[in-house]
């Protein structure tokens, strides 16, 4: 009986030179195939708690492709171990595989830096970010891109790879609202306590501000030709700051001129030489 077990598990479906398969290294393939299974299905439970509900769906795609690329490995050290010259399949294909990695280069680098985004948590749906000096909300976090609008309406799409080769600023990482500030210049003589008071009304009076989380003014510096102040406050949305920051400014220059403070332009004395 054993014998005749023996014999069917040897039996060699593929006997080649290069080749030898039989009936018991199928099984271990099969047998592998359901160990790699297992173990997938157990990692994947475990990571899926630790992920925002938001980010499960892209997350079972990463996984997928990665599921993939375990058991191609798999059945390769499997087929190795049971026999079968793997050389011959890889040298064949050396090539094609070295031209194919460089042309999937910054499309693989894409795919691992979305997921670390994902994993890590490093940027949500809805944050306000800067990227080369432009400003934009996230809409959309795709495996390979992530979607902003920009404060003039354009979707900037952008690669991930981005995130992990150039520095992010994400305003809203640590708060959902904004730090922002408004800079102005008046003559010397003027009254500074009048000045810091306007400036606090100005703001608190402005729609978009978070007057809760506070307003100061600093008095920066003697300049040249004024005394400079900046008033920094919060507001609710940072993609609405540069219209807030105007309306301000609409504000201060007409105060400024109902208190008669006036704010000076830098003068220049030019010499007119005769020859």
């Amino acid at each position: 009986m054993l014998e005749h077990i023996k014999n069917i598990l040897g039996f060699r479906l593929i006997d080649t030179k290069s080749i030898d398969f039989s009936v018991f290294d199928l099984l271990v393939l099969i047998f592998a195939f359901m160990f790699t299974g297992i173990v997938l299905r157990i990692i994947f439970r475990i990571i899926i708690k630790k992920i925002p509900e938001q980010d499960k769906n892209k997350f079972v795609g990463v996984f997928q492709f990665f599921k993939y690329i375990a058991y191609i490995f798999v059945v390769m050290f499997t087929l190795h171990a049971s026999g079968v010259n793997m050389n011959v399949f890889l040298t064949a294909s050396a090539a094609l595989f070295v031209g194919i990695g460089l042309a999937l280069q910054t499309f693989f680098q894409d795919i691992i830096s979305g997921i670390l985004m994902i994993l890590d948590q490093s940027l949500h749906v809805g944050d306000v970010i800067e990227v080369d000096g432009k400003v934009g909300k996230v809409t959309e976090i795709r495996l390979r891109t992530t979607r902003a609008v920009t404060r003039n309406d354009r979707v900037m799409i952008i690669p991930n790879h981005q995130f992990m080769s150039e520095t992010l600023f994400n305003w809203t990482q640590n708060n959902s609202t904004n730090r922002e500030q408004v800079t102005v210049g008046v003559a010397y003589g003027s009254d500074v306590q009048l000045v810091k008071k306007l400036l606090e009304d100005c703001v608190r009076e402005t729609e978009g501000v978070v007057v809760d989380e506070g307003i100061t003014v600093l008095f920066q510096d003697f300049g040249d030709s004024s005394l400079d102040f900046a008033v920094s406050f919060s507001v609710s949305d940072g993609m609405k700051s540069p219209k807030i920051q105007s309306e301000i400014r609409f504000k201060i220059d007409a105060v400024f001129r109902q208190h008669n403070i006036s704010i000076p332009f830098p003068q220049r004395e030019i010499t007119i030489l005769n020859r």
